[in-house]
Formats: structure tokens, sequence, C-alpha cells
């Protein structure tokens, strides 16, 4: 594979900045914080880093409410620690990929605030705004990812205004060139400082549709989520001009050498609809599959996930997937239920499938939800809902590198901006230094795709397995088998070596007409010597 397309091979690490490390004592990790923990990144063989939004925010949604989309949030560092990171970084061979939000702004940003001074001021246009109906009531009937109307009125200027997601986070309008022309200019700002690419926030919702016409209602064959919702939100996001912008981001990212690259948080929940975001090669490069993130842990369900994906993602495409991240319960407490064995089982599955994997801070040591008391809380979901839904507080929780006072993430005597959770349990340095630990499981299995062109970028093909077990091959010589169920089983017509199970015990061990495999246990297996 080109060096060019190195995203194919390789395996991306994402970092939550304010909770990787603590490098001043202040409770919250930064830039600084990372560019001293890349030995251990490049310990664990990762290809790049992927690090959640770091400009200029008021905080209101963590950092996704940007009001300067080209300097750094203090809090983190400034832009020569930021040049310092990607040098650093290319030294032990890491990409830097940063977080882009082009669906919204914050409300502090200088174009809202512009936009909201009068009707005819300079950025109005720059945002959505609507007349309120005859009554008073907002234009149409949609609703905001975070609960209520996605409309505020602005009672200086008598027009509403869209927020798909916190009142602080103004959504912008697409349909006007002049936001083209400035996200143009903010990537070429990031691209030339040398950043990998970018994962694109909302990257299915930017653009509205024009005639702001009402969604409809939900019905009974509609998932979980959006019954729940109320609404099929087919007007206010995923509409078919999404593809237009992100066609023109992939010319501007091909313009570079090498490329850069287009990693789209594609929100959506039918595998069909996220295999039309690679458009034909000249949309994003890859498109998350949350399809399988929020599959149930079973070996049917996954199986089906990752076939259709298969089907649907073009020739010219390439999967990538995740078990965990920033919005979603740790794959540790989700899937695995504090199990060790699932949890291996789940981490086998993201680093052997065909694609890109994108694995999750703290998932390497099996790092699970940590408990949060209403004091804590950060995340506004969670301020608005406490007790239930649950927020998004419990995944973004510090790493602990070691078992002492502060976890290594940051000093004793300071409180991080986020409890830190059972240290002693699970931690950096342990592990480490355990070669039976999941960490040294997940660094032993990063460094099989190194050494595999196959578990890199071979075919995957799908292979006959009893009820409970899902098995399938790489190209022509390696297999993988896991065993999703609570009794033992055998996978018919495995030969060769076990490479690497999750039962380490069983490494090396020899094969012959059939793989056993104990419950909730996996394994790459080879009928050759590659």
């Amino acid at each position: 594979m080109a060096s060019t397309e190195w995203w194919r091979e390789g395996v991306i690490y994402q970092t939550y900045p304010r909770s990787f490390q603590d490098s001043n004592s202040d409770g919250i990790g930064d830039l600084r914080g990372v560019i001293d923990r890349l030995d251990y990144l490049q310990w664990l063989g990762v290809d790049a880093i992927w690090l959640n939004p770091i400009t200029v925010s008021p905080d209101a949604d963590i950092g996704y409410d940007v009001a300067d989309y080209c300097a750094v949030q203090p809090v983190y560092g400034d832009l020569p620690t930021v040049d310092e990171l990607i040098a650093e970084a290319a030294k032990r061979d890491i990409k830097i990929v940063l977080d882009i939000v082009p669906n919204h702004s914050s409300d502090r940003h200088p174009w809202f605030i512009d936009a909201r001074s009068s009707r005819s001021s300079q950025y109005r246009d720059w945002y959505v705004w609507a007349d309120p109906k005859p009554d008073g009531n907002p234009p149409n009937n949609w609703l905001s990812v975070f609960g209520g109307p996605a409309w505020t009125l602005d009672t200086l200027t008598g027009q509403y205004y869209l927020h798909n997601f916190l009142p602080e986070q103004p959504d912008l309008n697409w349909w006007n060139p002049a936001v083209r022309d400035a996200f143009d200019e903010i990537y070429r700002f990031w691209f030339d400082r040398g950043v990998a690419g970018f994962r694109i926030d909302v990257a299915h919702g930017i653009v509205k549709d024009r005639e702001l016409r009402d969604n409809p209602a939900a019905t009974d064959d509609d998932p979980p989520d959006i019954r729940a919702h109320g609404q099929r939100s087919v007007y206010n996001m995923e509409r078919p001009e999404v593809h237009d912008v992100l066609r023109r981001w992939r010319m501007l990212a091909e313009r570079y050498r090498p490329p850069r690259i287009l990693l789209g948080e594609t929100y959506v929940l039918d595998v069909r609809t996220m295999g039309r975001f690679y458009g034909t090669g000249d949309e994003l490069h890859l498109a998350f599959n949350f399809t399988f993130i929020h599959a149930s842990f079973e070996a049917a369900a996954l199986a089906e996930v990752v076939a259709e994906s298969e089907l649907v993602i073009p020739d010219v495409g390439w999967p990538v997937w995740t078990v965990s991240n920033h919005d979603v319960s740790r794959v540790m407490t989700r899937w695995a239920k504090g199990d060790e064995r699932k949890l291996r089982c789940a981490l086998m599955s993201l680093l052997t499938l065909r694609g890109t994997p994108v694995l999750y801070y703290g998932d390497e040591i099996g790092m699970p939800d940590t408990l949060i008391g209403q004091d804590d809380l950060q995340d506004p979901l969670g301020k608005r809902a406490w007790p239930e839904p649950r927020g998004r507080d419990p995944e973004r929780t510090p790493l602990p590198w070691s078992r002492e006072p502060g976890a290594g993430f940051t000093t004793a005597d300071v409180r991080p901006w986020l409890p830190i959770g059972d240290a002693t349990a699970r931690n950096i340095a342990d592990q480490r230094s355990d070669p039976s630990s999941t960490l040294s499981f997940v660094r032993d299995l990063i460094a099989i795709r190194r050494q595999r062109s196959e578990v890199r970028n071979g075919a995957y093909r799908q292979l006959p397995s009893p009820p409970g077990a899902w098995a399938w091959q790489r190209g022509g010589d390696t297999t993988i088998a896991l065993n999703l169920s609570d009794h033992p089983l055998r996978i018919p017509g495995v030969a060769g070596t076990i490479v690497i199970s999750t039962d380490r015990s069983r490494d090396g061990e020899g094969l012959g007409g059939g793989l056993p495999l104990g419950p909730w246990e996996g394994a790459i297996c080879s009928s050759g010597s590659t």
C-alpha cells in the first residue's frame, strides 16, 4: 500500500485531550501532555492520533461549540505547541488528525455575534434564520438532538435561529457560498501546518432543507432511537446536497502532498446510507459505521452488519471500525459487561476486520465507564437529564497511567476535571509490565497487523460456523474466529497454527481438523507461514 494511503493499513488512536495527560497540574489534559506520552503511543504501535476539538470554545458542549476555528483553546496550549506536537509525532511515524465542527459554531463566535446584531448585518446569512409562525411558534417542527425544539427566538431581531444541538451551537447556513469559502480557508490553515486530516463532526448533517419543511413523525417501524426522538430527521439531516460539500473538501484535501484524509462522523443507523458518503472515491476517505458500534454483542448481529457493509461500501471505499468513542459507553461496560474475555473478543474483532480500526483511549487496558456523581457532571446532556439519560461523562474520564493518587494523569493534590476511576484495578504501568494483560494483548494484535499483510488489507470472507460463533478469513491464509457464547464450540475446517488467542496460553498451538474455542474465546489462526 502506498505511503500516501497510510490510513488504509494503520491504526488510529482517538485521544480525548482533556483526559489524556495533564502536564501543568490544573486537572485538565493538554497538548503538552500528549507530547509527553508520544513514546507510549509509539510503543503501542499506532499510526495516527485523532484529537477531539482543541480549538477555542466556551465549552458549552466541551469543545464542540467553536468560537475560533484557527486558534487553540488556552487550557490545551497554543499554536506553537500544536506545531511541536506534529513535529514530535512525525519523528515517531505518527500522524495527527484534528476534529473540525462545520455544522455549527459557538453563539460566541464573532460571526454569530455579528449575525444576531441586526437582520442586515454582514454575517446574518451565515446562519439559518426564519420568521415565527403567525402564532409566534418556531417555523417548523424540527427537534434538537439534545431535546426540545431546534429553534430559539432571538428577541432583538424577531427571528428564530436553528440549532440542531444546544442553543449555544447555532447551525451555519451551508447554502451560503461565503460559508463554504471560509471553511476552505480553515482547512488550508491546518493542512498547511501539517495535520494529516480531519475527523468531521456531523458530516452527514451540515446542509439543511432549503424550504425548512416539517420532519415526518416517527412510526412503529422505525428504530427505537428514532421512535424516542419522535420524528425522522429527513429535512434537518442527511440532505443530498451534503455530498456536494464533501466532494469539494475531498478535492481540496487531494491537492496536498501527501493527500490529507477526511474521516466523517456519519451518524446514520442505516448501513446503505453510510456507504453513500464515500461517493465514487471523491467524498470521505473513511465514514464511521455506527451500525456496528450500536449492534448487540452477538455473533449473528455483528456478522450481519459487517456482511452488509462489505456489500454497500464501494470498491474505491474502505471500512472504518470502532467499538467505543466519546459519545458512546465504553466497550468494557457496554458489550463486555466487565468480563475480560468478552472485552478481548471485541478488541480482536476491531483489530482484524477489513478496514481501519479506531482505538479509543483507555480501551487498550479495558477501562470501563466511570461512575459520575451529580456534582461532577460536565456534559450538558447529563446536566439536563440527571439521572437519566446518563450523559457522556462516564466514557470521557481521565486515563489512569499508574496506581498512585492522581493516577499519573495529574498530581495527587489536584482535582481532575472529571473523576478518575479505579486506577488500582486497571492502569497503563501495571499492564505494560504484564505480558498477560489486555494492554499487552492489544499491542501484540497491532504488531500482528504490521507483520501480516493479509490482516491489514486482505479480503474479508465470512466462514461457516456454529450458532454463537463468528469466523472469517482474511486473504488466503489467515482465519479469525470468535466464540461469542457461554458454551464451548468448534470451528470446522481450521488447520495450521494459532497465532494469538484471547487465552494467551494457546499462542502457537497447532491445529488439526478444526478450532476448539472455549466460552468467549477468540483466536487468529494461520494455515501457512505468512
